[in-house]
Order: C-alpha cells, then sequence, then structure tokens
C-alpha cells in the first residue's frame, strides 16, 4: 500500500469504498477488537452473551466456510469516517499486534477456545475465532483493494471511466464498501 499514492488510495467505483477507506475500515475494527478485549481483560472475565441459532448460522459461513458474504453493511463503529490516509498507513500494523498480544492475554487467562467477547454479527467469539474472523475479513477486504487496483489498472492514461474521487459523490459511512 505504500508504494500507492494519496490520489490511487481515494479512487473509489461509484458507491463503493476506496482504498483508503477499506483500510480505514479494517483498522477501526482492530481498534475494536482491541477496545472489546480490554474490556475483558481490565474486568477479569468475558463479556459475551448466549449465542443465537442465527449467530451460529453465520459464524459457520464466516469460520467454518471461510467466507464473508458480500453486501453486509458495516456497523456504523466501523464505518469509515476519513481518518488520515498517513495515519491509518502508521498505525494498522502496530494495532494489529496489540490486538495479538490482548487476545494472546485473554488465552492465557481463559484458554483459546472459551468465548471471551461477542462480534456485533456473529455472537460470541473464542480468541481462536477471532483470530479467524481477522484473517477472513481481511482476505474478503484484500480481494476488494485488487479488484479496484485492477479496474484502476485497465483505466489508465485517462479518466477512469466509472471511477471516482474520493469525495467526489457520497461520504465513506454513507458507500456500503462490499
Amino acid at each position: 500500500m505504500a508504494s500507492l499514492s494519496s490520489e490511487q488510495l481515494g479512487w473509489h467505483l461509484p458507491g463503493k469504498w476506496s482504498t483508503a477507506e477499506i483500510l480505514e475500515h479494517l483498522y477501526l475494527t482492530y481498534t475494536g477488537t482491541l477496545k472489546g478485549f480490554a474490556r475483558v481483560v481490565d474486568g477479569g472475565k468475558p463479556v459475551r452473551s448466549k449465542p443465537t441459532w442465527k449467530h451460529r448460522a453465520r459464524a459457520l459461513v464466516v469460520l467454518g466456510f471461510n467466507f464473508l458474504p458480500k453486501g453486509r453493511e458495516a456497523p456504523p463503529h466501523a464505518r469509515p469516517r476519513g481518518l488520515p490516509g498517513d495515519k491509518v498507513l502508521a498505525e494498522i500494523l502496530p494495532k494489529i499486534s496489540e490486538m495479538d498480544e490482548f487476545l494472546a492475554a485473554c488465552a492465557a487467562k481463559f484458554g483459546r477456545g472459551i468465548k471471551v467477547l461477542d462480534h456485533p454479527f456473529l455472537g460470541p467469539f473464542s480468541v481462536d475465532q477471532w483470530r479467524k474472523f481477522h484473517l477472513v475479513h481481511g482476505l474478503h477486504h484484500v480481494k476488494q483493494i485488487r479488484k479496484l487496483r485492477s479496474a484502476m489498472s485497465q483505466a489508465a492514461g485517462a479518466e477512469p471511466s466509472g471511477l471516482t474521487r474520493q469525495n467526489e459523490q457520497r461520504s465513506p459511512a454513507a458507500r456500503p464498501g462490499s
């Protein structure tokens, strides 16, 4: 991502997120998970609900089949807000490392398989399930970034047809993203 210019990071297909917005979304999911696990560590006990059948079915699709369905709208706290791209790029890897430290602390205290924290759509997850979720979720968005970069490459040399600058249409939070 460091090789992309700020203009390239800001390009998006109509109604979709730009690369910068996808990275910001991932950054926000990592910081959200980090805050949740900080509550677990600080409280000394899991913060979870009882899973419903809907949670179990959704979790099976994502974690069992490694598939994140398209079209699911991100929860409000994980929607891009226009954070500076340089901040996101500088902090995303350290946030992943920090999140990993909290996951490891919870695994040591509660075990890797104990449900410790709720996911907003998928219900309570164990540490191992949280790790797998972030892997599946991240790969889902890597595919989006690759498709976006391919579209930009095909349109190179002229104003990319169907592509718009980051702030020309709707705000990042108003675009669905996936």
